[in-house]
């Protein structure tokens, strides 16, 4: 399946960034541009869908420590739906000690503050 990476804002302090396919070294750049124009918006959360995201390689994690470091430390980042594999991922790297894993999206839990 082809990668796709979206972008939209959400009120004005939430950049949801909606990923689908798989995200590897030839597709890692598309994500990173997503993530600067987000990062452009200086959100107070970025969301990241990852419901139809089948695959991740070293190159998207790579993406996702860029994005935490880019956003910066007062911005929080929930990842939704994230499949088992691509879970592990995340976890055996300790990535999910600086990130909000959820089953599913909840906007009152997201949008609350």
């Amino acid at each position: 399946m082809a990668f796709t990476a979206t972008l939209e804002t959400i009120k004005d302090n939430i950049a949801k960034i909606t990923l689908s396919g798989e995200l590897d070294g030839a597709t890692a750049p598309d994500f990173k541009t997503k993530v600067e124009e987000a990062a452009a918006t200086s959100p107070r959360r970025l969301v990241l869908m990852m419901e139809e995201l089948e695959f991740m390689a070293s190159a998207g994690l790579r993406v996702l420590i860029f994005a935490k470091q880019k956003m910066g430390t007062n911005v929080d980042i929930y990842m939704v739906g994230v499949q088992e594999t691509v879970k592990d991922t995340i976890t055996k790297t300790g990535f999910d000690q600086s990130v909000y894993l959820l089953d599913e999206y909840d906007a009152a839990q997201i949008e609350a503050v």
